[in-house]
């Protein structure tokens, strides 16, 4: 039987800092709370957020033969992964928490000119979606995808690096944010123009999100109070993600998987770490029912 979705690419390793606030001002040292090693990156995230809500997950990916690439290995036991070897090893991302639950990333990418992730890790995996991370390995996936649908997740693109283009244009599905853009709809009117996408959807944190459909018109959604007090909102968005893909491929309506996209990110900024505790199918249809 296929998979629900096939992710590739995206997996990283976070260092947690809890700093007293952002900006941080300059001070030779600061002492904070214990820093902690966790999964994280935009890939692991959409996987184990989706695999938490009950649907079959593939996953394939470039780690180091490092400490971090353990690691990942370990918090991704449970699904069907493919691992080959990142050159430069494992990427990871120093991540600046404040007392609100904002943060600042510091991202170490470890890109290796010319790497790309090897086709026999995925190439026979079936899958019903296929969701696709930016990194610069995966820029040639997609023709070996076999007419899956295909999403990605353009995150904080400011509309104009080109890096961010062929993972936009080449994608059925676009999630984005709203946080580098001066004009989201312009951007997301140009991504429909120039690309192959159906639907596009720029989430705006605490304003909801932003959706424009093919064809259609610009929509607004409200985001969806959080459940409890805020701690961490490293890994809202790719939260957000599973829970749009869950619904997408329940085959509920457009509003539906929006509101569980919401309810799944606003799960994420209430717990601590970034993929450590994505909400589970059973929490995420009862939140749903209550609302």
């Amino acid at each position: 039987m296929p998979h629900d979705v096939l992710v590739l690419g995206g997996s990283g390793v976070d260092a947690t800092v809890y700093v007293p606030e952002l900006p941080l001002p300059y001070a030779d040292t600061y002492g904070v709370p214990p820093i902690q090693e966790r999964i994280g990156n935009t890939g692991a995230g959409v996987a184990l957020g989706c695999a938490a809500l009950g649907l079959s997950v593939a996953f394939a990916d470039l780690v180091g033969d490092d400490s971090q690439g353990a690691l990942i290995r370990g918090a991704l036991a449970g699904v069907d992964a493919f691992w080959g070897r990142a050159a430069a090893g494992t990427r990871r991302s120093v991540l600046l928490v404040g007392p609100d639950g904002r943060r600042t990333s510091l991202h170490d990418p470890r890109d290796t000119p010319g790497e790309r992730l090897p086709r026999e890790l995925y190439a026979g995996v079936r899958a019903r979606h296929a969701h696709v991370s930016i990194t610069g390995y995966c820029r040639d996936v997609y023709d070996d995808l076999d007419g899956m649908p295909v999403s990605t997740d353009l995150h904080d693109w400011d509309g104009v690096n080109d890096h961010h283009r062929a993972f936009a244009y080449r994608s059925d599905l676009v999630f984005m944010s709203a946080a580098a853009l001066e004009s989201p709809e312009r951007v997301m009117r140009d991504i429909l123009r120039r690309g192959r996408a159906e639907l596009v959807v720029c989430t705006r944190g605490a304003e909801g999100c932003l959706v424009l459909p093919r064809g259609g018109a610009l929509r607004a959604f409200p985001a969806t109070p959080l459940p409890g007090p805020v701690v961490d909102s490293n890994g809202a968005g790719d939260a957000f993600v599973s829970g749009f893909l869950y619904g997408r491929l329940r085959g509920t309506a457009l509003e539906e998987c929006v509101r569980l996209g919401s309810l799944a990110g606003a799960h994420a900024c209430t717990v601590p770490g970034t993929h450590e505790a994505p909400i589970t199918e059973a929490a995420l249809l009862r939140a749903a029912s209550a609302a």
